[in-house]
C-alpha cells in the first residue's frame, strides 16, 4: 500500500461512514427535509440547480482570488518591513493583535458606510482576514535564521539586501507557507461574509436567499461548495509551497 493512499483513506472512510450515519439518521426518525435534509437529497437538489449554483460559487472565486493575494502580499510587507525595522515592530505590532480582535463581522458595516457596496469594501475585509497569519508567521520564520550563518556573512562584507534575499527570506519561507495556508483556509469564508454583508451575487449572498426560504437542502450546497474551494486553495498553496522549498526535508507519515 502506498504512503499516498495510507494518508487518505482514514478520512475518506471516516467521511463515508458520517455520510451513511447522516442518511440512516434523517430516515429513521422520519426529520423533516426543511429541518435537515438527507445527503441524497442535497445531491440531487445540487444537480438540478448546478448552473444557478455555478454562477455564485464563480463569483465567490472571483472575489476570494482579488482579495486573498493581496491580503498575502501585505503581510509579507508588513513581515519584512517589521522585521527590518526592530523600532517600528515594538510600536506596531500589539496594534496588529489587536486589529484582530475586532470582529470582521462588526467591520463589514463599516467599511460598506465608508467605501460603498462595490469590490474595495469586500476586498478589504478578506485583506484584514489574510494578512495577519501570513505577518506572523513571517515574522517568525525571519527572525530564526541560522545565527552562524548570519554572522559568517556578516563577517564575509554582504549587504543588508545580501543577507536578506540569499539567507534570511529563504530560511523563513517554510514559516511564511504555514501562514499562507492559514490565510487560503481564511480567504473563502472571508469571501462570503463580505457577501452577506453586500452583494448581489456569490455563495454568501444565495445563503441569505435560501435562509428566508428555508431552503437547508441549498444552504448545505452552498456551505459543501465554501469547504471545496477552501481546499482547492489550500492544495493550490501547499503545491507552490511543494515547489519552491524543494530543500525542505520530507516528514514520512
Amino acid at each position: 500500500m502506498s504512503s499516498r493512499w495510507r494518508q487518505i483513506w482514514p478520512p475518506l472512510v471516516a467521511v463515508i461512514l458520517f455520510l451513511a450515519l447522516w442518511q440512516l439518521s434523517v430516515s429513521w426518525f422520519h426529520v423533516e427535509k426543511w429541518i435537515l435534509p438527507a445527503p441524497i437529497d442535497v445531491w440531487h437538489e445540487a444537480v438540478a440547480n448546478a448552473s444557478s449554483i455555478e454562477g455564485h460559487t464563480l463569483a465567490t472565486l472571483r472575489l476570494t482570488m482579488t482579495g486573498f493575494p493581496i491580503g498575502v502580499a501585505v503581510g509579507l510587507a508588513a513581515a519584512v518591513l517589521l522585521h527590518i525595522l526592530p523600532g517600528a515592530r515594538r510600536a506596531l505590532y500589539p496594534l496588529l493583535i489587536l486589529s484582530q480582535n475586532v470582529p470582521i463581522i462588526a467591520l463589514g458595516p463599516l467599511l460598506v458606510i465608508w467605501f460603498g457596496f462595490g469590490l474595495l469594501p469586500k476586498v478589504i475585509l478578506i485583506t484584514l482576514v489574510c494578512f495577519f497569519p501570513v505577518a506572523v508567521a513571517g515574522m517568525g520564520g525571519l527572525a530564526q535564521t541560522d545565527r552562524m550563518m548570519l554572522q559568517f556573512m556578516k563577517m564575509a562584507g554582504a549587504t543588508r539586501w545580501q543577507i536578506f534575499s540569499k539567507l534570511e527570506l529563504p530560511h523563513a519561507l517554510p514559516s511564511l507557507f504555514s501562514g499562507i495556508k492559514i490565510s487560503a483556509a481564511y480567504a473563502v469564508t472571508g469571501a462570503v461574509v463580505a457577501e452577506l454583508i453586500g452583494s448581489g451575487e456569490g455563495l454568501g449572498y444565495y445563503m441569505q436567499l435560501q435562509k428566508s426560504a428555508y431552503r437547508t437542502d441549498r444552504m448545505f450546497i452552498a456551505i459543501i461548495l465554501i469547504v471545496l474551494l477552501s481546499l482547492l486553495l489550500f492544495a493550490a498553496v501547499a503545491l507552490l509551497e511543494k515547489w519552491l522549498v524543494r530543500w525542505k526535508p520530507q516528514r514520512d507519515a
